[in-house]
């Protein structure tokens, strides 16, 4: 007796958890679920960081004991060591990545931007484990690569994984994977604001009230995880730099225009590299890793992420030579390493190059112009933003990142305007896209979709479903149809053996019975009621609205029910939906 009420009491309780859970599902259906969205941004801001702070801790600290001076400093390793580390990584990698199979090799920022558009948002699982450990040697042998890709992958991942776990609606998965890129990106380098921008500017592709709060909230989050950790010190600690004097902006302009200029060639060579995916993986890796022992072995400055190089440059500890070498060595390497596919990310490299050629523009403008020109560092900052904000055509983004990087509000302004200049110039002079969106289309992926599609995707089909329906059996007695049509029903949904249904307007039954004198017991086949009949099809509860438009659209069916398959103790039929619903 007390194990049968323990069990009808379990089966309560799961039945409760069940309806809760279901409650909840429903809501975040809607487009106005803001408390709902935000509890999860920070459910996935903490699993995010928590992801991040191992990728780290993985990369960092190995790097400190092996490299004697921090580790970002690779030109302390001996002149074979820098022709072998990256060598040995690519053997690494190629071992890592024959582990997997080839559709689940697409990594980094492009990865999660088509799967965000074209599979509503869900990261498998697979690809996630090849850029964790993939990333983590990438880094760890000095590939010329940076860190934040494998970072927005892995945030995204993991609050992916959380949504499909807990087979949330399709429409809030989409703003879930923002609040996991947004929190890796504020735990990855301490830049809470850039990691919102970023996640709406360049993934989401999109503004909104209901997904910027949530993705505010998962950015504060990984930042607040990640200090506790780390250190909350911004990582290029410099000096107050800001603007001489107004009659600086032509030069600034000019310095816009060069900064396009190499964007675009950067963008392109990489475009090249990547066309040459159809070669062997091993072959590709071996040329990557290679090419970039032999550089290092002269300019070993082109090793890893490279922010002490940077911070260098900031300070004048560069000579002029020098900087242009560097410039052309790991535009060269990057390009090679990311175009051929290597597990790492091509922000960093970006910020590098820009902050390279800033220095060298820096050097000419005091050449030329040595009264009115502002010191060189100054044009490392501005060149930092410009080119990453060119090459992965995210302006604001850009700024928010430097701003950050450096806690310098001086620069504000200039900087503005360098970003104008490079990202426009980018596309209309030079006629080049932002290279997420270019490798993708190079690929074959379609990374976009219009305005239509990016309205449906927010708005999950529960919101809009029709509950006002009756479930019956095809055919029934008189009375029993009675009786269902008294309860007002708008629809009748019919039964069948498949997993399709017909349905049937209730008012077009009701007229039809009373044109026919039927007793109590006669049994009445619906189907051969004169009337409309609607094919209906199943569709899963967790679709959005632009699943159900295209539903309807390719399967020719005239209408969806919404199945329900979350819950065995509750009803699998959700809804119906219709076009004009749509």
């Amino acid at each position: 007796m007390n194990d049968s009420k323990k069990t009808t009491k379990k089966s309560q309780l799961s039945l409760r958890a069940q309806i809760s859970l279901d409650n909840f599902r429903h809501r975040l259906a809607h487009l106005d679920a803001l408390p709902q969205l935000t509890l999860l941004g920070l459910i996935s801001g903490v699993l995010a960081a928590l992801v991040i702070v191992l990728f780290r801790l993985a990369v960092e600290f190995p790097l400190n004991f092996f490299l004697e001076g921090g580790n970002e400093n690779f030109e302390g390793l001996a002149v074979h060591w820098r022709f072998l580390l990256p060598i040995i990584g690519a053997i690494i990698l190629i071992g890592i990545t024959s582990l997997f199979k080839p559709e689940h090799r697409q990594i980094s920022v492009g990865h999660v931007i088509e799967r965000l558009n074209n599979h509503q948002g869900q990261l498998p699982i697979q690809n996630w484990l090849l850029q964790f450990f993939g990333g983590i040697t990438t880094l760890l042998t000095g590939q010329s690569m940076g860190r934040e890709g494998p970072a927005v992958h892995l945030g995204a991942g993991i609050a992916s994984q959380l949504g499909q776990w807990m087979k949330l609606p399709n429409n809030s998965l989409r703003t879930l994977v923002g609040c996991g890129v947004a929190s890796a990106i504020a735990a990855s380098f301490n830049t809470p604001m850039a990691g919102v921008i970023f996640a709406m500017e360049v993934v989401l592709m999109e503004y909104t009230i209901a997904g910027f709060v949530p993705v505010m909230m998962a950015s504060v989050t990984g930042a607040v995880v990640a200090q506790y950790i780390f250190s909350s010190e911004p990582i290029f600690a410099i000096t107050s730099i800001q603007i001489n004097t107004l009659t600086e902006l032509p030069i600034i302009i000019i310095a816009g225009l060069v900064v396009a200029l190499f964007a675009s060639t950067i963008i392109r060579t990489q475009l090249w590299f990547n066309e040459k995916k159809h070669w062997p993986m091993p072959v590709r890796f071996l040329i990557a890793g290679t090419a970039t022992g032999v550089i290092a072995i002269f300019l070993p400055q082109i090793l890893g992420v490279g922010y002490d190089t940077i911070e260098s440059a900031i300070l004048g500890k560069i000579g002029f030579e020098i900087l242009i070498a560097i410039l052309f060595a790991k535009i060269l390497a990057t390009a090679i390493s990311s175009g051929f596919g290597l597990p790492g990310g091509i922000i960093g490299p970006m910020l590098f190059i820009g902050g390279i050629l800033g220095g060298i523009l820096g050097f000419t403008a005091n050449l030329f112009f040595p009264e009115t020109s502002s010191s060189s560092s100054f044009y490392v900052l501005l060149g930092m933003a410009a080119m990453m904000a060119a090459v992965i055509n995210a302006p604001l983004a850009a700024l928010i990142t430097v701003l950050e990087l450096t806690y310098n509000p001086h620069i504000i302004f200039p900087t503005m305007l360098i970003i104008v200049i490079s990202v426009v110039a980018t596309r209309q002079l030079f006629n080049c896209q932002g290279i997420f969106i270019a490798q993708l289309e190079a690929n074959g992926f379609k990374a976009t979709g219009g305005p239509v599609q990016q309205a449906l995707i927010r708005v999950g089909v529960r919101s809009v479903m029709d509950i006002n329906f009756k479930n019956c059996p095809t055919e029934l007695s008189f009375a029993r149809i009675k009786t269902i049509l008294s309860q007002r029903p708008k629809w009748l949904t019919l039964e069948s053996n498949d997993e399709n249904k017909t349905l049937l307007a209730a008012a077009d039954i009701s007229a039809y019975l009373d044109t026919l004198e039927f007793e109590e017991e006669d049994m009445i086949n619906l189907l051969e009621a004169p009337c409309r009949k609607w094919q209906m099809k199943p569709i899963n509860e967790q679709s959005n609205l632009y699943e159900a438009r295209k539903y309807l659209q390719e399967d020719k069916a005239d209408a969806l029910y919404v199945e329900r398959q979350t819950s065995h103790f509750l009803s699998p039929v959700l809804g119906v939906i219709t076009m004009d619903k749509i």
